[in-house]
């Protein structure tokens, strides 16, 4: 028997599908809920990118159909207001507050789902976000504290590491990413079997960084970039820092010179792991389309699309355009 099948008839059911799904999506309710934490306060780079996200986030949930919303009011992060949200979202900072930890922790350990951001990882004793955050750097990212990092905001050829996990079934092997002040770590993530380490700097950026510390360029190493802890619904992104005129080359107004959020491989990253975090699938559907990643002859990919456009009101342009592009 053969085990593959025309993929033809299969597209055609797709768009039939979601132009059935599609009719009333203009009044539907949005497919799930999402709330963005941040502080925005110290530095440029990371206030930068928090308004880029402002701007950007809002846009892709209209197509997408979810909600977006955000807030810098840590006391928002308790156990009443979260249940308003499937995805929290932490676009620069942590919680400090021992009720708000308490909080985020409970909301994770029952079901909830998590994005976060650049330094939304940091942890660094003695700073001003110090490690005091055992179960958070730990146990849920597994990454334990900042180390040390490159300079300037350089782009990074990554490598997908995971080709498997909803988050990077639509990436290709390697992309340049966009520039971004990547991190070093205190704990190796290869050892940690709860960790699933989806995107690592590829071996073909060294030298990375321009310095001037010599500390600050990267020559050889394994640098994870992205990754998920499997006994949690969550992601985290090491992306997140814009580069600034600190030096006033251009002007006295400490101008953005490179943002985050406009490169379209990258961004697919970022808009898959949200959907998948605000899905109610669990598991990663299959990347590879190989006999066995298929179900009765069907990618279980296509599965995973299926379900999301017969469990949703979904945005018809945004999602056939997401999946035909792809496949």
């Amino acid at each position: 028997m053969n085990e593959f099948v025309n993929m033809a008839p299969l597209k055609a059911l797709t768009v039939a599908a979601l132009l059935y799904c599609c009719s009333a999506a203009s009044s539907s309710k949005p497919n799930f809920r999402v709330i963005a934490f941040y502080t925005a306060r110290a530095d440029q780079a990371h206030i930068s990118f928090v308004h880029e996200a402002q701007r950007w986030f809002p846009e892709v949930a209209t197509k997408y159909n979810f909600s977006f919303d955000t807030t810098s009011d840590w006391h928002n992060l308790n156990a009443e207001f979260l249940t308003k949200y499937a995805v929290v979202v932490f676009l620069d900072t942590r919680p400090e507050e021992p009720a708000q930890r308490a909080a985020f922790q409970a909301y994770m350990e029952h079901g909830g789902a998590w994005m976060g951001f650049h330094f939304a990882g940091f942890a660094l004793t003695p700073s001003a976000v110090p490690a005091n955050w055992d179960w958070y750097h730990n146990t849920f990212l597994g990454s334990g504290s900042y180390v040390s990092n490159t300079w300037r905001p350089t782009s990074a050829i990554l490598r997908v590491e995971d080709r498997t996990h909803p988050a990077t079934y639509h990436l290709p092997e390697t992309f340049r990413s966009s520039p971004n002040e990547w991190y070093r770590w205190g704990k190796d993530l290869r050892q940690n079997p709860d960790i699933d380490i989806l995107l690592s700097i590829d071996s073909t950026s060294f030298p990375l960084g321009t310095g001037p510390k010599r500390s600050e360029i990267w020559h050889s190493g394994y640098y994870p970039v992205v990754w998920t802890n499997k006994k949690y619904k969550m992601i985290y992104l090491n992306m997140g820092h814009n580069d600034i005129d600190y030096e006033h080359r251009y002007d006295a107004t400490n101008k953005t010179l490179s943002y985050t959020l406009t490169n379209p491989v990258q961004d697919q990253l970022i808009i898959d792991g949200l959907l998948w975090l605000g899905s109610k699938e669990k598991k990663a559907p299959a990347a590879l389309d190989r006999p066995e990643h298929r179900i009765d002859g069907v990618p279980a990919g296509m599965l995973f699309f299926m379900n999301t456009v017969f469990t949703s009101k979904c945005s018809l342009g945004a999602l056939t355009r997401h999946y035909l592009r792809t496949s």
